[in-house]
């Protein structure tokens, strides 16, 4: 990975997370920093690192990814607490004329290395950049895994989608004297206890558009959608909780971190990032009340419903 002219401080002996939790998103080398941060009080690691030769920041190649990636993550996984959560967003590139097999190798790396891969979401890009891409449509969609230390917390409540019945149909279901409809296949489901969550459970497919470098005035070429930083901080933390993204970038998960009541900061090695992602903080935060939705509210995802 390619390394800017003027190198980032060192971390302080003590006080490391608190400083961090306070800055939001700090110039701070990932590779010195997390070592230094303290054992098993992070909730949450969500982030989306450099891709393999993917950026003019990050020219790591495919075949060397893995062995770049996993001192990083093996410094999360001392950091993460007990029922926490590391959260990976990826995507692979074609090398050659086929797909570089450098995820999966990363996937099953993380596997022995003690990282229990809990789920696969697909991040679905409706906008997603046209262009060349040979005898292939165009991609649009990328990986987000969820790993573990352990059995995660996750809240399912907390990222449930509007049912697509009408009041009326539920009103009707519910007079369904059947506890059960079962289908040719075997398959059913208690329709009187369908619509008593408040919301559908959401399938693993996460709709969320490109920025294009447009929200807020992001000028980072890879900027991250506000809605999927949403998806994954509502379910893997409580409010309250410690988040914390190694390549923060133009800070998005600080940012909704933030919003949604948890304390969250961030590194970030490029410091012109750091710059913009604290005046985005600043900017998020003096918005006031109005911007700040409850940690408790209904996410304003769209979701493929399973």
């Amino acid at each position: 990975m390619d390394r800017p002219s003027v190198r980032p401080p060192a971390p302080p002996r003590e006080g490391i997370l608190e400083q961090v939790l306070e800055e939001g998103v700090t110039w701070a080398d990932a590779a010195e920093w997390l070592p230094a941060l303290p054992q098993g009080r992070v909730d949450l690691f969500f982030t989306s690192p450099p891709y393999a030769n993917m950026r003019a920041y990050a020219r790591i190649h495919p075949d060397e990814y893995v062995d770049w990636f996993l001192p990083f993550a093996r410094d999360m996984l001392a950091a993460v607490a007990p029922g926490g959560s590391f959260v990976l967003n990826i995507k692979d590139r074609v090398v050659n004329g086929e797909r570089h097999p450098y995820v999966l190798e990363l996937v099953l790396a993380l596997r022995r290395m003690g990282w229990k891969w809990i789920e696969t979401y697909v991040w679905v890009k409706p906008n997603a950049i046209p262009g060349r891409f040979g005898p292939r449509t165009k991609d649009a969609w990328e990986y987000v895994y969820w790993f573990s230390k352990g059995r995660p917390y996750f809240d399912l409540d907390a990222i449930r989608v509007p049912y697509r019945t009408s009041p009326e149909e539920r009103a009707r279901r519910a007079l369904d004297p059947s506890p059960r409809r079962n289908t040719a296949a075997g398959h059913g489901r208690r329709r009187a206890q369908t619509f008593d969550h408040g919301g559908a459970d959401p399938g693993n497919v996460i709709v969320a558009p490109l920025t294009y470098n447009q929200h807020y005035g992001v000028a980072h070429t890879a900027a991250m959608p506000e809605a999927l930083a949403e998806f994954v901080i509502r379910a893997g933390t409580r409010p309250g909780g410690v988040v914390i993204d190694p390549f923060a970038g133009s800070g998005t998960t600080s940012v909704v971190a933030r919003r949604l009541a948890r304390r969250a900061g961030g590194f970030e090695l490029h410091q012109e990032h750091v710059f913009e992602a604290v005046e985005r903080l600043g900017r998020d935060a003096g918005e006031g009340a109005s911007n700040v939705r409850s940690a408790s509210s209904a996410p304003q995802l769209r979701l493929e419903v399973a």
